[in-house]
């Protein structure tokens, strides 16, 4: 294993311990909004405070960009891109679908990453051109060769800036399309659940870098394709993604492609 993933997986165990740890008192969290629908607590920042101490012990030249505190040194050769703890909503409800995700981008690619569930303790890592795992099993992206049986994930608009009606008629459009569409609210989890075959395949608009980068790296070396609704690259910093194998992949662009503002 990457010494740099190990240092990642560390850190996301930390996190994961103090996520955890809080889940047992929720009543007791201080809760603030960021915006409408848009919550943050002082899990998220001591989660946060955790992996960037951890990691900086180990770099301390690198750069971060983070959900909590943004940037710094975000201009250094080596920037990790965290989220503390995606699926805020969920967690300050006792909903356990949320999860800790860390990247390592070197020169603007994406070389580590780390995405962890620590209500399952489950362990999703991949390193640039040596595949992706769950703990130690190799994943592969499913192997579903037709969109009408497929199972999607989604997120739904939740900002008030956010086009609500636009989503409907998008969300209604793919219903008709595949087997079926799930929403748990946690976009580096729902990257993940393709890469290991959960999903057929994932779409989302509006997300932010840290929602995205180490699940398109675990969806790549999974053998899937990721892109944007009209299956371009750029999705980073769009917020605009789509993912799934490369035959399904195809087949989304087509149904997709006319709702891109990439």
């Amino acid at each position: 294993m990457h010494p740099m993933l190990n240092v990642a997986i560390k850190a996301a165990r930390r996190a994961g311990t103090v996520i955890n740890r809080a889940s047992l008192n929720l009543e007791r969290l201080q809760i603030d909004r960021k915006q409408h629908n848009d919550f943050v607590t002082e899990v998220d920042r001591q989660a946060e405070a955790a992996i960037i101490e951890t990691l900086s012990e180990a770099y301390p030249s690198h750069g971060f960009l983070a959900e909590e505190t943004g940037a710094r040194n975000a201009d250094a050769e080596f920037v990790w891109i965290i989220d503390p703890l995606d699926g805020t909503t969920n967690f300050i409800h006792g909903f356990p679908q949320y999860a800790v995700s860390i990247a390592l981008s070197v020169g603007g690619v994406i070389q580590q990453a780390v995405v962890y569930d620590p209500t399952r303790d489950e362990l999703f890592t991949a390193t640039r051109g040596a595949g992706a795992y769950l703990d130690r099993r190799r994943l592969r992206v499913a192997t579903q060769d037709r969109l009408t049986n497929c199972l999607l994930g989604t997120g739904f608009p939740y900002r008030e800036d956010q086009d609500l009606e636009k989503y409907l008629k998008l969300f209604a459009d793919m219903s008709r399309q595949c087997a079926g569409l799930r929403r748990p609210g946690a976009a580096s989890l729902d990257l993940a659940y393709v890469a290991a075959g959960r999903y057929d395949g994932f779409f989302e608009s509006d997300l932010k870098p840290w929602d995205m980068a180490a699940g398109a790296l675990l969806i790549t070396e999974a053998g899937g394709l990721i892109g944007n609704y009209r299956g371009e690259e750029g999705f980073l910093e769009s917020g605009e993604v789509m993912c799934a194998n490369p035959r399904i992949f195809a087949q989304m662009v087509q149904s997709l492609s006319k709702y891109s503002v990439s």
